[in-house]
């Protein structure tokens, strides 16, 4: 009897868990919470994006050249990418809402930093600050919403949070291109701070997270690996064939060198106790197939962005400001479809026909801009980055949220942070592969118009001798059009070569089992487990 009586007030109990632990946010408190969270990754988008407009400027005004220009976003991309599985696996570990917070507080500070840089090396430097903290900004964004949405409602939520994303994200660059043209680029990494203190005193009053705490061992050798080993590819990429051939040494050392790195940082990952990014995830094939498909969704939505920030303003001779307004088409394709899709997923339970339409949509839109010249018509310009916005919509918060709906509970914030991980990796190899290649066919394409003119047309071709970004506006007119000349053509080249990634995308998505979403919300899931131990031990004792 006294067995019996234990197992029916432990299953009450099991019941009414979830309901009533205060832990379990609804109404105001939840909405408050959420806009807390939205503003905190609107915040973090914002900063990245504010200066996306004004990079070729601000390259100039420091003396960069394309390498430079390239890094500065790189170095910000590859700390984000290597902090990120760590962020995700901290908030398997200890409490979700002070590391969010201790996120912003680096990312802003970083972006401080980085707005009184002197040189192109201080800039990259604290970009890589910059890119700590907003490692873990988005992937404990996600993380948090798991804990508090079900997967099934989430979708609603998801495509709210890709608007808000989408918003920064033109916002940005308008924004980022008004203040260059008024008081200077520099405040562009000011504007983030009053955003960022609103977010975190909201975060701090509003939400209320039940944290199952456990030893934190946190895996130092596998961040050092994998961090070391992708740096090391990256570096050869961006490098190789300017600052020294591809048949070298150098280039040998750093590509196999960081290859034999990765090896080894994989052998760590299988041996330590608390890994950094769990090997056994990839057991999981929606796990595996969605990390595939994000390194191609990375690579269209980071790598795009910046190199058609460089188009409109190196190719077509626009402002900073007008370069933001120009790139609407892009972002208003991303808002639309990500919100869209999102209600619809919540409404009806479905969403995988919606990611396979976005990876179709993501590989016309590059085809499309793969068309790119100095004198190609704006319509077909807008319509293009529209289609291929619409393509990542459908893609990027869905790819997390199928994961998040099938991962152990305890294993929720190692694989959201998996997922963005090799989403920002892809971006960070994309750019520096695409990074490299324009700047070697700009070469080629400037020496070929060059030998096109009179000696009458050559005066003032010298600023084009060191290979750093020039600045168009003070260009004689023939010099200027070879330069529009060479990076329409090259940039057009990119996204054609991205072309066959975003196929892999579309077999990679097509693949994905069709799990119907769950309707508990991660907390609800642990409070079930912990409900299931209590009852075992009574059981047991």
């Amino acid at each position: 009897m006294p067995r019996t009586r234990a197992k029916a007030n432990t299953t009450t109990t099991s019941t009414s868990t979830p309901e009533q632990r205060p832990w379990a946010l609804e109404g105001r408190a939840k909405n408050l919470a959420l806009t807390g969270l939205f503003l905190s990754m609107g915040v973090s988008m914002l900063s990245m994006t504010v200066i996306g407009t004004s990079m070729p400027l601000i390259i100039a005004d420091l003396g960069g050249d394309q390498a430079a220009f390239t890094w500065v976003v790189t170095a910000a991309m590859l700390a984000s990418a290597i902090s990120t599985p760590i962020w995700g696996k901290l908030a398997d570990l200890t409490s979700k809402k002070l590391l969010l917070q201790l996120s912003l507080v680096i990312f802003t500070l970083g972006s401080a930093l980085a707005g009184m840089a002197s040189d192109p090396a201080w800039l990259i430097a604290f970009r890589v600050v910059q890119g700590i903290g907003a490692g873990g900004i988005p992937a404990l964004g996600q993380i948090v919403l798991a804990e508090i949405i079900s997967p099934r409602e989430r979708g609603k939520y998801a495509g709210i949070m890709g608007a808000v994303m989408a918003l920064s994200t033109v916002g940005g660059p308008l924004l980022g291109g008004f203040i260059t043209d008024t008081i200077g680029w520099r405040w562009n990494f000011y504007v983030a701070a009053p955003i960022a203190l609103v977010a975190i005193i909201m975060l701090q009053r509003t939400l209320n997270l039940y944290t199952v705490k456990r030893r934190v061992k946190i895996d130092y050798w596998g961040a050092a690996l994998i961090s070391t080993g992708f740096s090391s590819l990256l570096i050869w990429v961006t490098l190789g064939g300017s600052a020294f051939d591809w048949l070298s040494w150098p280039s040998m050392l750093m590509s196999v060198g960081g290859l034999l790195v990765l090896v080894l940082a994989i052998v760590v990952e299988l041996k330590v106790e608390e890994p950094l990014i769990p090997l056994t995830l990839f057991k999981n094939r929606t796990f595996t197939l969605s990390v595939i498909a994000s390194l191609s969704v990375g690579l269209a939505m980071f790598g795009t962005s910046v190199f058609l920030g460089q188009y409109m303003q190196l190719a077509r001779g626009k402002t900073p400001t007008e370069s933001g307004l120009l790139t609407i088409p892009m972002m208003a394709g991303l808002l639309l479809t990500s919100t869209l899709a999102g209600q619809l997923i919540t409404r009806f339970g479905k969403w995988k026909a919606f990611m396979v339409a976005g990876a179709v949509m993501m590989f016309v839109g590059l085809l499309l801009l793969g068309q790119l010249r100095y004198d190609t018509s704006f319509w077909y310009v807008s319509v293009s980055m529209f289609i291929l916005g619409a393509g990542v919509g459908l893609c990027m918060q869905n790819l997390v949220l199928i994961v998040q709906n099938t991962v152990d509970p305890h294993q929720m914030g190692a694989a959201s942070s998996g997922v963005s991980f090799f989403r920002t990796i892809g971006g960070t190899a994309g750019m520096s592969v695409l990074g490299a290649m324009l700047a070697s066919q700009v070469v080629t394409y400037i020496r070929e118009e060059l030998a096109k003119l009179s000696p009458e047309q050559l005066v003032g071709a010298d600023v084009l001798a060191g290979g750093a970004i020039p600045k168009l506006a003070e260009l004689p007119g023939p010099i200027k059009l070879v330069v529009e000349t060479a990076y329409g053509h090259g940039i057009g080249n990119l996204f054609l070569a991205a072309t066959p990634i975003a196929l892999i995308a579309i077999i990679a998505i097509a693949l994905l089992p069709n799990i119907p979403l769950g309707t508990k919300s991660n907390a609800q899931r642990l409070a079930e487990q912990v409900a299931e131990n209590e009852q075992a031990v009574r059981l047991d004792a």
